[in-house]
């Protein structure tokens, strides 16, 4: 069943928990699909030029110049890799796009936490799952972000 054929009735459409919550998950979609095209592209691009490093090789005169460009150039695309953290990001907020959608249907379900809830209560409910769901992905950014910081700081002072 595809998320058009699901009648959502006018006063949860237009409650800013399920705002926010569309919001989320589009956001969170977008970046997921962002970060997975650039990681996809970076890794069939090295996988390329590894590939080609041996045939090159042979080439004479350019070859070795050749070469030694194109085992340069993975290097750096493996860094911009390592820096974005595509691979990640993909997978992180992949997990969390299905985590918002899992709130989702069970708010339409009136399912798990909904379960024998007022409307309005559910909403709520929704609003705070919501919360709690993005701003552990925060966290985990501001985490990983001061970590990120500190393993830098070490090797310029080492």
């Amino acid at each position: 069943m595809s998320n058009e054929t699901i009648k959502v009735p006018n006063e949860i459409e237009s409650h800013p928990a399920w705002i926010r919550l569309k919001s989320q998950l589009r956001w969170y979609s977008d970046n997921s699909r962002k970060c997975k095209a650039w990681y996809t592209r970076l890794r069939v691009f090295q996988t390329i030029l590894a590939v080609l490093i041996p045939v090159v090789s042979h080439l004479p005169e350019i070859g070795k110049w050749t070469a030694s460009i194109f085992g340069s150039l993975i290097a750096i695309l493996e860094a911009v890799q390592q820096i974005n953290q595509y691979s990640t990001l993909w997978v992180r907020y992949r997990s969390t796009v299905e985590n918002l959608k899992h709130h989702k249907f069970l708010l339409l379900s009136s399912a798990g936490p909904y379960r024998d809830l007022p409307p309005k209560k559910q909403l709520v409910e929704l609003s705070e799952n919501v919360e709690e769901i993005v701003s552990t992905e925060h966290a985990k950014w501001i985490k990983e972000t001061h970590k990120s910081i500190e393993k830098k700081k070490g090797k310029d002072e080492g």
